[in-house]
């Protein structure tokens, strides 16, 4: 079987992240999504970026990911963590997190329509800790 170049832009039609910060969410995200909620790779990665204060990420990125697994009624399409783009859930997901505070309702509308379920309050407020946690730190996602 070849996939072709039109292929691959279907199932990943979106770039990486420029931002540092939010790439390595991304990383954390297929990490945790791919190896579970108790990822050491995806542990180590918020220890070298944030250092010692990568708990408190790490617990709510847990939480996140967690919900949505609960919550959700259709799958989330992610990609493996050697994909250069990303898939329409991951940018998504992504969009979730860092809008979560400042457009609560765009956010919450984004994560009923990847999760296939009428109310996702937990992810919402989940996402909206995640990215409270990484503006608090001084790596905002944005």
């Amino acid at each position: 079987m070849t996939i072709d170049a039109a292929s691959i832009d279907r199932i990943l039609p979106h770039p990486m992240p420029i931002n540092r910060t939010t790439n390595m969410l991304l990383h954390i995200l297929r990490r945790i999504a791919i190896g579970g909620l108790g990822d050491a790779h995806a542990a180590n990665a918020l220890l070298a970026h944030f250092g010692k204060s990568y708990r408190r990420p790490l617990v709510l990125i847990r939480a996140f990911m967690a919900e949505l697994a609960r919550a959700s009624h259709q799958p989330i399409i992610i990609a493996p963590c050697c994909c250069n783009r990303m898939t329409q859930g991951e940018a998504t997901l992504l969009a979730a997190v860092i809008g979560a505070n400042d457009d609560v309702l765009a956010t919450h509308e984004r994560l009923t329509a990847l999760s296939g379920t009428p109310d996702c309050i937990g992810a919402l407020t989940s996402a909206q800790a995640v990215e409270q946690a990484f503006r608090d730190l001084g790596r905002p996602l944005s």
